[in-house]
C-alpha cells in the first residue's frame, strides 16, 4: 500500500512538470478563399470585368450564329436552282466557314479562361501577403483552406478579417 501511495505522489508531482515542458500547440488559422474572392472589392471587380468580357463574347457568338443561320437558310432556298455540283461546292465552302468560325470561337473561349485564371492567380498572390501578416499578428504558423477542414472553432477562421484588410489595403485592385 505504501508503494502505491508513493507512486501516486510521484505521479502527481511529475505530471505538472511534464505539462510545463510540453511544447505549446501551434495555432492554426482557417480561410475561405472562395468567400475572400467573392466578397472583397478586388475580387468582385475582377469577377465583374470577366463577366462583362464573357457577355461581349457571347453577344458576338450570338451575332455570328444568326449570320450563319441566315447563310444556311439562303443556301437551302437557292438549292433547287443550283446544279448538284454547284450546291456541293457552296455547301463545302459554307461548312469550311463554319469550322473556321468554331476554331475562332474556341480560341476566344480559351483566351477568356486563361484571362480568368491569370486574374485569379494575381489576386491570390497579392492577397497572400495580407494573409501572412494576419497569420503572424495572431501568432499562428499555418493557414488552412476552409474546404480541407473538418471541424474547427469559429475564432480560427480569419476570412472576415482578411476581407476587411484586403478592402482597406488593395481596394478594387486597380492600383
Amino acid at each position: 500500500m505504501m508503494l502505491w501511495r508513493g507512486f501516486l505522489v510521484w505521479l502527481m508531482l511529475a505530471i505538472p512538470v511534464a505539462a510545463q515542458q510540453a511544447p505549446t500547440p501551434t495555432p492554426v488559422l482557417i480561410i475561405d478563399s472562395e468567400r475572400l474572392f467573392a466578397e472583397t472589392r478586388y475580387g468582385r471587380r475582377i469577377a465583374a470585368d470577366l463577366a462583362a468580357h464573357a457577355a461581349d463574347v457571347q453577344a458576338e457568338n450570338d451575332r455570328i450564329v444568326a449570320k450563319l443561320t441566315e447563310e444556311e437558310r439562303s443556301l437551302t432556298i437557292r438549292r433547287p436552282d443550283m446544279t448538284p455540283e454547284a450546291f456541293r461546292i457552296a455547301a463545302e465552302a459554307f461548312d469550311a466557314k463554319v469550322q473556321e468560325v468554331r476554331r475562332e470561337r474556341d480560341a476566344k473561349n480559351v483566351e477568356l479562361q486563361r484571362t480568368s485564371a491569370e486574374n485569379r492567380l494575381q489576386f491570390e498572390e497579392r492577397v497572400q501577403g495580407i494573409v501572412a501578416n494576419i497569420m503572424l499578428e495572431r501568432g499562428a504558423s499555418l493557414v488552412l483552406e476552409q474546404r480541407t477542414v473538418v471541424l474547427s472553432v469559429r475564432a480560427a477562421n480569419i476570412t472576415d478579417a482578411v476581407i476587411a484588410r484586403v478592402d482597406a489595403t488593395l481596394g478594387d485592385g486597380r492600383d
